[in-house]
């Protein structure tokens, strides 16, 4: 009995080393091929989603993530040293609207992402974040809060 107890343990601190849920249904508004603004200092300007991490989609439509969720692209603007890079990333606007718990319906005025060093990690590339972060981010992952100037 005592080894089921420890095992379950163990169990419970890998769990928690994962990424959190939402406590928000977000729509998926970003779909594969959006170009979307990189809202950091990293020299990238704007990528093409390539595919949406942990997302499996049906035959025939697009994969689509929405604000929270890890994006692969390639970045298309910005300076040459990361042209046509692949680059990790996180969604931290949309414009599609999405709910939260509470009732209130949250929705920007673009599509913004921020560059990862690593997606296990979730540790952001850059060292400052323009313009605002959404809450369901920061839920998620913690090191955004270290380089955002403001959360909504």
């Amino acid at each position: 009995m005592q080894t089921d107890i420890k095992n379950k343990e163990i169990c419970c601190d890998k769990e928690s080393d994962k990424m959190k849920a939402l406590k928000a249904n977000v729509t998926g508004g970003i779909q594969i091929g959006t170009h979307v603004k990189i809202a950091d200092n990293t020299g990238a300007k704007e990528i093409e989603v390539i595919t949406v991490k942990y997302k499996h989609g049906t035959h025939g439509r697009l994969l689509k993530g929405g604000v929270g969720d890890i994006i692969i692209g390639t970045v298309k603007v910005g300076t040459p040293e990361t042209r046509h890079t692949i680059v990790p990333c996180v969604i931290i606007r949309q414009r599609k609207e999405y709910r939260r718990k509470n009732g209130i319906r949250v929705k920007f005025e673009d599509n913004a992402a921020i560059v990862l060093k690593d997606i296990d990690s979730g540790e952001p590339k850059g060292t400052v974040i323009k313009g605002p972060v959404a809450k369901e981010v920061v839920e998620r992952f913690q090191l955004v809060t270290r380089v955002s100037t403001m959360v909504i």
